[in-house]
């Protein structure tokens, strides 16, 4: 489904604020730390409830969960609420996200449902063969080393874009949930999404030296992502707790 409204520019709001260190070798102060962070490639899918093209995209992915190096995340986006159901999971920083990405990957335009890898490639989510085809031999970018602590995060030393990358934070309920849709384009049906971001924060410019920035608390059930990439493209490194 195509949609061609003019961009959507929104702030992103935290429940609790956090501070971002100053970059150096300075560590987080100690404290106990989640489990280890590992490095994932990023399949991010761009998704909506209401749109009917949108039930086989959201399966396709929903079968690589079982996979310890992929990490997918659904960012439901607000385009198609007019359709008849508001995307009970969507946010306009979702789709702002989504926006971002399509001049690097030569689309004019964002759609539902697009799979982006790493930052670098995407395909037409409901295509398993072509999404399937896009991960065969794909490895997860290390470029970076990410560590998650119970109170911040670390992000060592690299080699650096020119201009920086960007450094986001994501929170998502790992699993499965299942929604009954009542109205719209998928009326009677129930949509799996998978790993649902709750959030997505961008927290600063990673310039290859060490920095570190600590972070609210998470919300019961929920995780840690952290995403390294040049802005509005290629991940150069991601890992979740």
């Amino acid at each position: 489904m195509k949609h061609s409204r003019s961009p959507i520019h929104a702030p992103l709001n935290w429940a609790l604020p956090f501070m971002l260190a100053t970059f150096g070798m300075a560590a987080l102060a100690s404290g106990p730390a989640f489990a280890k962070a590992r490095p994932v490639t990023v399949v991010e899918l761009f998704t909506s409830q209401g749109c009917s093209s949108v039930p086989p995209a959201n399966r396709n992915v929903v079968a690589l969960m079982d996979k310890p190096d992929i990490l997918p995340l659904s960012f439901s986006v607000t385009y198609w609420d007019q359709l008849g159901w508001k995307d009970t999971f969507g946010a306009e920083a979702f789709t702002e996200r989504q926006r971002n990405y399509e001049p690097g990957l030569g689309r004019d335009r964002p759609f539902t449902p697009q799979v982006v890898v790493n930052g670098r490639r995407d395909t037409i989510g409901n295509k398993a063969d072509a999404l399937r085809a896009m991960l065969n031999g794909v490895k997860p970018p290390v470029d970076v080393p990410i560590e998650i602590k119970a109170n911040g995060v670390e992000i060592g030393r690299g080699a650096a874009p020119v201009s920086g990358a960007d450094v986001w934070l994501v929170r998502y309920r790992p699993g499965v949930e299942r929604v009954a849709i009542e109205r719209g384009e998928n009326a009677g049906s129930t949509l799996p999404v998978p790993n649902v971001v709750t959030d997505i924060r961008h927290v600063g410019r990673w310039l290859g030296v060490a920095m570190s920035f600590g972070a609210p608390a998470v919300e019961d059930g929920e995780r840690t992502a952290v995403i390294v990439q040049k802005p509005g493209g290629a991940i150069l490194s991601a890992a979740t707790d």
